[in-house]
């Protein structure tokens, strides 16, 4: 990703382990500000929250570069770390998380596309494509994290139900189940948070 650092991912993985302090300050300051933002919103907009969340998923992500084995984008990497410091913090916490992201990810609506049922299609016409964007986001964060992240895999980094099943741990066939039950529960919820969002207007 070049409008991130000059070299691929792994290139710059390698950089950081053999301790070029150049590429810690630069992993620095592009995943802090970005973890931070993505811990802000999860945590009602608590800032020295985000600020704690952002920082640890950042250090960990460091304490655990030899794991980086560049099967998603290093930011992809450090964020499912991130979101995993945020279920953590909600679990302590003893409550469930209330997001609401107002962030125009493309990601996202390309994981909409993909996942909205026809029955939904003009529903999605009634709502701009960021408001759009929040809900996909909004409602990956209400599912279990393996189903999230199943989604997210299949629809956004295109991976196949083999590798799917690879990443899961699990046979091709408990990996397909897991997807349909994944599509259900992500389509039940958005119906139901989308059609709350337009009757509030």
């Amino acid at each position: 990703m070049a409008d991130i650092w000059p070299e691929s991912d792994a290139e710059f993985v390698r950089r950081m382990l053999s301790g070029d302090e150049d590429a810690f300050v630069r992993f620095f300051d592009v995943v802090y500000p970005a973890m931070y933002r993505f811990a802000l919103a999860r945590v009602d907009f608590d800032r020295d929250t985000a600020a704690e969340l952002a920082q640890g998923a950042v250090c960990k992500a460091i304490e655990n570069l030899r794991k980086f084995r560049g099967e998603a984008a290093l930011l992809t990497w450090v964020c499912t770390i991130c979101r995993n410091e945020v279920h953590a913090y909600h679990k302590q916490q003893r409550r469930t998380p209330e997001v609401d992201l107002a962030e125009d990810d493309p990601e996202v609506r390309a994981a909409l596309e993909s996942l909205s049922a026809s029955s939904f299609r003009e529903l999605d016409a009634s709502l701009d494509r960021e408001r759009v964007a929040a809900l996909v986001r909004r409602v990956l964060d209400t599912l279990p994290p393996r189903y999230a992240s199943a989604l997210e895999w299949k629809y956004i980094e295109e991976l196949s139900v083999h590798d799917i099943a690879a990443r899961l741990g699990v046979g091709v066939k408990a990996a397909e189940s897991l997807l349909t039950r994944a599509r259900v529960a992500f389509r039940d919820a958005f119906g139901t948070i989308a059609w709350s969002e337009c009757n509030e207007q």
